[in-house]
């Protein structure tokens, strides 16, 4: 069997077979989103995957930079193995585009379960340098379905740290238990340590402090703490989606005839746009990146991303390397009816669940802009990276529940004579 150029044969050695059937349950994944074998980009044609290896998930592995990032310093020393990589991309039937414009789709909501999502590339190298420090517990900031928070307390239980959270809520909840909804759920089932903040006390105080504070708690009673920024946001979590870059390259040059003219995601905390951008830039790909912001506005992150990539001793300046446009709408995690239902059409016609937080938004400012504008678009290629975040829909689950699918009980004939089979549950 031939896909994209590659030849599953009785040759390959053992670990390759492996490989090749992890390529086909892909392109299987693929097909049931009504994508055909030929639009399923990079899965390898040897086995590199360290996730597929017995033993190699969770495991410590030296950190070796692609060619065109090896000047960039400091450099990681090792990454500990957490995503399920590489993430496949897909072409996306999304309705109503300009002519001739293709939507690819990157899935980094496939790169795990409970950390799924962009902030797990981060995490393979703050958590790396968490253990390389001695730490025995982590602390970050987020709101209050903050989906990095969650990754890391998964990883942080993955890797036998405890993980101490300082969660953003309103004032009105503040004082009250946060509930079991999205990723609280699993947070508080991973036994993370959660302290509550009010977004009035957080706007005061900022995240950098109020982790400083809880870190100068800890060390007074013994213990050592590391710090992970907001969003894993720093130069060092940058390196994850440098690395990210490398895995589309070498997913372009394995598939020859799909070459993208923009890559298009969500921004948040501005690590992953810094690591895109950066990693764009240096490598063969060179395409500028677009990010839609869903808080703050677009001049904070190109002062944040320049921040990053000055830390990585690039040279580069963030404005010619990122393109940022303001798509937070209401704010921060809030979001209009139009929004939702756009999250839910979407849903409906391409079987891609998007996130009301970060892809949602950022999607629905993508093809808004579309719409205004379709002669920058026509003819484009263009990449559009999922960050994950699913869980955060059950916390909008009230604000779907008027327009998710109908239901209705069914209707039996008192006749229907019954028929033994599989499935009987009694």
């Amino acid at each position: 069997m031939a896909l994209l150029g590659m030849t599953v044969s009785s040759t390959l050695p053992h670990l390759c077979r492996f490989a090749a059937v992890r390529h086909l349950s892909l392109v299987a994944a693929a097909g049931m989103a009504g994508v055909t074998a030929t639009e399923v980009v990079g899965v390898p044609s040897t086995f590199s995957s360290a996730t597929a290896q017995i033993g190699g998930f969770l495991s410590k592995k030296p950190y070796a930079p692609p060619a065109w990032a090896t000047h960039l310093s400091p450099m990681p020393s090792h990454t500990f193995s957490l995503g399920h990589f590489p993430t496949p991309i897909h072409k996306w039937n999304l309705p109503n585009l300009p002519e001739g414009t293709e939507v690819w789709i990157k899935r980094d909501d496939l790169s795990g379960m409970q950390l799924s999502g962009n902030k797990v590339r981060k995490l393979e190298f703050l958590m790396a340098d968490a253990v390389a420090q001695g730490a025995d517990c982590v602390i970050t900031v987020g709101g209050i379905q903050s989906n990095h928070c969650r990754a890391t307390a998964v990883a942080a239980k993955y890797l036998n740290l405890d993980c101490y959270l300082i969660l953003r809520t309103s004032k009105l909840l503040v004082d009250k238990d946060p509930g079991l909804v999205g990723n609280l759920l699993v947070e508080r089932l991973v036994g993370a340590h959660i302290d509550l903040v009010s977004k009035e006390e957080y706007g005061k105080i900022g995240s950098v402090a109020l982790a400083d504070l809880l870190k100068k708690r800890l060390l007074e009673e013994g213990r050592k703490p590391y710090v992970i920024p907001v969003g894993g946001s720093n130069s060092l979590g940058t390196w994850g989606y440098i690395e990210a870059i490398r895995e589309i390259e070498q997913q372009i040059q394995q598939s020859a005839n799909v070459q993208f003219d923009n890559i298009v995601v969500a921004c948040g905390s501005g690590g992953t746009i810094s690591g895109l951008a950066l990693g764009s830039r240096l490598s063969s790909l060179n395409t500028k990146v677009h990010a839609f912001s869903v808080c703050d506005d677009p001049e904070y992150f190109y002062d944040y991303a320049q921040g990053l990539i000055d830390g990585l001793n690039s040279g580069l300046d963030s404005h010619d390397i990122v393109s940022i446009e303001n798509a937070k709408g209401l704010g921060y995690a809030m979001n209009t009816a139009e929004e939702l239902k756009f999250v839910k059409d979407i849903a409906a016609a391409t079987g891609i669940v998007l996130d009301p937080v970060y892809s949602g938004k950022a999607v629905y400012g993508l093809l808004k802009d579309m719409a205004g504008n379709p002669a920058k678009w026509k003819g484009r290629k263009v990449l559009f990276i999922h960050t994950g975040g699913l869980l955060g829909l059950y916390d909008k689950a009230d604000q779907l529940s008027s327009l998710a699918g109908s239901w209705h009980r069914m209707d039996l004939e008192d006749s229907v004579p019954r028929k033994d089979g599989t499935g009987k549950m009694f």
